[in-house]
């Protein structure tokens, strides 16, 4: 028999109060005090382990609302009108964070887009609060 068990199979566990810690007195953290000059190495070091994380990058062409009723009735050969302008440029997100515009392009017959104009860190830090 297990001596972690008592006669009806259940295990025995002392009561939180029952608890104690054998060190006694916890002892008070020490830190080294912080440097600007450590800072640049570290900021370097921190960015290098995020820089292989995929991103979702989307290209939103517009955008429209429509009663079901008519959603429904959509088939091949429907046009759906869409809020934006042909001449105007697509939104592009980062996992649903704008962070440029830009143009359709085609490279090597596949399609790709040329940013023409590009948030600053400072507004796309703004737009997420």
């Amino acid at each position: 028999m297990n001596t972690d068990q008592t006669d009806n199979n259940t295990a025995t566990t002392p009561a939180p109060e029952q608890r104690s810690d054998s060190s006694g007195d916890a002892a008070r953290a020490a830190f080294d005090a912080l440097s600007a000059e450590g800072a640049g190495a570290g900021a370097d070091l921190n960015l290098d382990v995020i820089l292989d994380v995929a991103v979702s990058l989307s290209l939103e062409v517009g955008r429209t609302r429509i009663p079901i009723r008519n959603l429904l009735q959509l088939n091949q050969g429907s046009v759906v009108e869409l809020e934006r302008g042909a001449g105007e440029p697509l939104d592009v997100f980062v996992n649903g964070t704008l962070i440029a515009q830009g143009e359709v392009v085609v490279v090597n017959d596949r399609f790709g887009v040329r940013l023409t104009d590009v948030v600053s860190p400072a507004e796309r830090i703004k737009r997420l609060r």
